[in-house]
């Protein structure tokens, strides 16, 4: 094996080397200098667009329509999206590996899996019309120029929002680039604009001149935590300052007569300047000089040349380990970080050893750091193999995590590596079977029955397959008899129902929602069914399903009468219309069609045999009539009667004096005979018509007994009247018609009712209460029964 120090190159006081990740990874005839070419984050995808500015050589067999073609970085090609949407003015990827195509007049594609599938919207703002210039690009978002120098922000990719920014000079850009929103005071994203002399920060609320000399600037890089900005000015110099443009942390010469092509941070703390035909490099850059410089006497070093010699079962060995002895778990720790660095797995083996030997003569280590070094190297390797071609760093791997890891994996349908690797890391796996069947019904050209037969029996009894993902996948490809039978395998009605819904399967979607137990479920397909059917279709579906029924009329009942109405209609539930009808005639508050609610309501049961429904008939019949007698009366006595009851019609029209209307009322409607007395009661003594009342006294009976009379009189303060009723009520003990003569203060008729049962003690309780000339009276009546003893 070489020597891992034969590529190294000293640049100043420091060594540099290039790591080859691939050979041969392109077509020879691609000619990547006429390219627009943009990398994904974390070793990912590479989208290449041909450059329309540059001139090609002309092949016959080539395709004449545009296309953007995504390779790994190996050379892999994963996709070939055909582009028809004009010139491409923006052309970047975000943190998840999306890609974000920006044409000309504004429009945005996003890409989301690699496989040409995408989401589409405009930037607005005029951009159709304005065009756009150019776009800069952050993890989850990117920024538009466009030619009048306005830009338009869109901060999130799942829910694009696009923005415009404070309005900037007009004046020629020379280089300009964005801060994202994470790494700025506002939480905005900044645009950092070269314009003139000087640096503009533009932000969502403001346009401000940073007044910075020695412009005007030619390129301008942020570095990738927000802190640092690198300037190169037209004289070749290089600065590197703080975001905030208030410190300056150096400056390099270039001493380059033409501008580079690009600049850009490398890591955060390396700034790399790029030319056709060279490369600066700016800064520190993190390489294993510890271990692998010539002559290193660092405890790394020489742990790794201990292991060495004890594999040549050599003495120095031990010389090796008692030289370091005290610095040993520094050692350590530095040759599980250089393994980490490593992109030759002999060399990782290596340094690993070493690690793992130095460790088992600590005293006291933990192991955690050295497990998790070779678990994330046994990823990265099998990552960076040419067939999948994710050369990932250590450092990117930590930073990207191990899920969206998988899920690149995923995107490129490398499911067996996916698979293995979750296991591996113990993470669920479910998300690749059900990608694995997504593309497995949009793609295989088997017949339905045998799609479904293969996807059934993959992932049948596997914990957390959502059938419903991989259903939706089929319908979408138009295979709706596959997506029903896949979705017969989904046990979770929530996530059936939808789906049934958009597919047109109302009655499956309806009958799972009422076998689920769920009301709310229920409800939510209730209510787009009657959304989207027409009445009679509708109604058709509740046919047999009362529980749908039920809870279709009990909604209804508070927000839509006339739906209640025609439910009702169609199960030829007549009473149940007609109560409706005569409710809603109740809150009528104009006579007529108060009239005409209960006209509808007994003809509704007018065909009815049913004895209720012949009653409720006769009722509202009868509701007609005092409508109209009311309306009558409304206009003959000036007074309003409309909205009462037969009673307190009645009623009103006794107290107002009119009791032959009021008789007559009760003739026509067949008041009861005891209603009548009673109403007839209360209406004379609310009139205090007591000669009325003296009259009645003189009838032989009444068919609600004296009693009432009594009280009622008595309560209206005519204690003469009531006493006219005493004697009529037979029915009572002596007892209590002397009780009722006393209320009426003559206390002399008291004591006469009493002599007639002979009641002595009675007597003598009523001279009590009496006043002298009555207290003389009850005497004598007491002396004579003491005489007759």
């Amino acid at each position: 094996m070489s020597n891992p120090t034969a590529d190294w190159e000293k640049v100043g006081d420091r060594f540099y080397r290039k790591v080859k990740l691939y050979d041969a990874i392109f077509d020879q005839d691609l000619e990547l200098e006429n390219h627009v070419v943009a990398g994904a984050q974390y070793g990912g995808a590479i989208a290449l667009y041909r450059n329309e500015e540059k001139i090609h050589s002309y092949r016959a067999a080539q395709a004449s329509k545009s296309s953007i073609d995504i390779y790994s970085y190996s050379g892999k090609l994963i996709r070939q999206i055909k582009w028809d949407k004009g010139s491409i003015r923006g052309l970047g990827w975000s943190e998840d590996e999306r890609l974000l195509v920006i044409s000309e007049d504004g429009t945005v594609r996003c890409y989301y899996d690699l496989q040409g599938d995408f989401t589409q919207f405009s930037l607005g703002f005029g951009a159709e019309h304005l065009k756009v210039k150019a776009c800069r690009f952050w993890s989850s978002g990117f920024v538009a120029i466009l030619s009048n120098n306005h830009l338009v922000a869109v901060t999130h990719y799942i829910e694009p929002r696009p923005k415009l920014l404070a309005v900037p000079p007009e004046d020629e850009v020379h280089s300009w680039t964005v801060i994202p929103p994470a790494y700025t005071l506002s939480r905005s994203v900044e645009v950092l604009l070269a314009i003139g002399q000087t640096i503009y920060v533009v932000d969502s609320s403001e346009t401000e001149d940073r007044v910075l000399p020695n412009g005007p600037f030619k390129h301008i890089s942020v570095s990738p935590n927000g802190l640092y900005v690198t300037l190169y000015t037209e004289d070749g110099m290089v600065w590197v300052i703080t975001s905030d443009f208030q410190n300056k942390i150096g400056e390099y010469e270039s001493k380059a007569k033409t501008p580079p092509k690009d600049v850009q941070w490398c890591g955060n703390d390396a700034v790399m300047l790029a030319w056709e035909d060279e490369v600066h490099l700016i800064g520190p850059n993190d390489c294993t000089e510890d271990v692998f410089k010539l002559g290193s006497t660092s405890p790394a070093s020489v742990l790794l040349d201990a292991v060495h010699q004890l594999d040549k079962k050599s003495p120095k060995a031990d010389e090796n380990i008692r030289l370091i002895k005290s610095n040993l778990l520094d050692a350590v720790e530095t040759c599980i970080q250089a393994a980490g660095q490593e992109y030759s797995v002999h060399w990782q083996k290596q340094l690993l050893k070493a690690a793992s030997f130095g460790k088992s003569i600590l005293e006291f280590y933990s192991s955690d750091d050295f497990v998790d070094m070779c678990e994330a190297l046994r990823i990265l390797n099998a990552v960076r193999d040419y067939r999948i071609g994710l050369p990932l760093s250590y450092d990117q791997y930590r930073r990207l995590t191990p899920e969206k890891l998988i899920q690149r994996l995923i995107n490129r349908h490398e499911y067996l590596l996916a698979i293995r690797l979750s296991d591996f890391l113990r993470l669920p796996v479910s998300k690749i079977h059900v990608h694995w069947a997504s593309q497995k019904v949009r793609t295989s050209t088997d017949d339905e029955d045998t799609i479904c037969h293969t996807v059934v029996n993959k992932l049948n009894n596997k914990p957390g397959i959502s059938f419903e993902v991989v259903a939706r996948a089929a319908y979408d490809e138009g295979r709706s008899h596959l997506a029903t039978q896949l979705l017969n395998h989904e046990t979770r009605a929530g996530k059936q129902v939808p789906l049934l819904l958009a597919m047109e399967e109302d009655e499956i979607a309806l009958d799972k929602a009422l076998e689920s137990g769920d009301i709310d479920l229920v409800f939510f397909v209730l209510l787009q069914l009657k959304k989207k059917l027409p009445l009679a279709s509708f109604f058709r579906l509740l046919t047999n399903r009362p529980v749908a029924t039920a809870i279709v009329e009990s909604s209804a009942k508070g927000q839509d009468q006339e739906l209640l109405k025609d439910l009702y209609y169609q199960d030829d539930r007549r009473l149940d219309g007609a109560n409706l009808l005569f409710s809603e005639a109740l809150n009528q508050t104009v006579p007529q069609t108060k009239g005409d609610k209960l006209k509808l309501a007994a003809k509704l049961l007018g065909d009815s045999k049913d004895p209720m429904s012949t009653f409720y008939s006769r009722s509202y019949n009868e509701a007609q009539a005092l409508i109209r007698v009311q309306a009558s009366l409304d206009h003959d006595l000036d007074t309003h009667y409309s909205g009462l009851s037969l009673n307190e019609t009645i009623l009103r029209l006794i107290r107002s004096g009119y009791g032959k209307r009021a008789a007559k009322l009760q003739s026509d409607f067949k008041v009861p005979e005891k209603t009548w007395w009673w109403l007839r009661l209360r209406g004379l003594v609310a009139q205090r018509n007591f000669g009325e009342l003296e009259e009645v006294s003189r009838q032989r009976r009444s068919p609600i007994g004296w009693e009432p009379f009594f009280n009622e009189v008595l309560g209206a303060g005519n204690q003469k009247i009531a006493g006219l009723f005493v004697p009529k009520c037979t029915g009572l003990s002596a007892q209590e018609r002397s009780e009722m003569w006393v209320k009426c203060g003559m206390i002399a008729k008291a004591g006469e009712e009493l002599v007639k049962v002979k009641d002595v003690n009675g007597l003598e309780e009523l001279r009590e209460k009496a006043r002298a000339g009555e207290a003389v009276e009850l005497e004598r009546m007491i002396s004579q029964f003491r005489s007759k003893r």
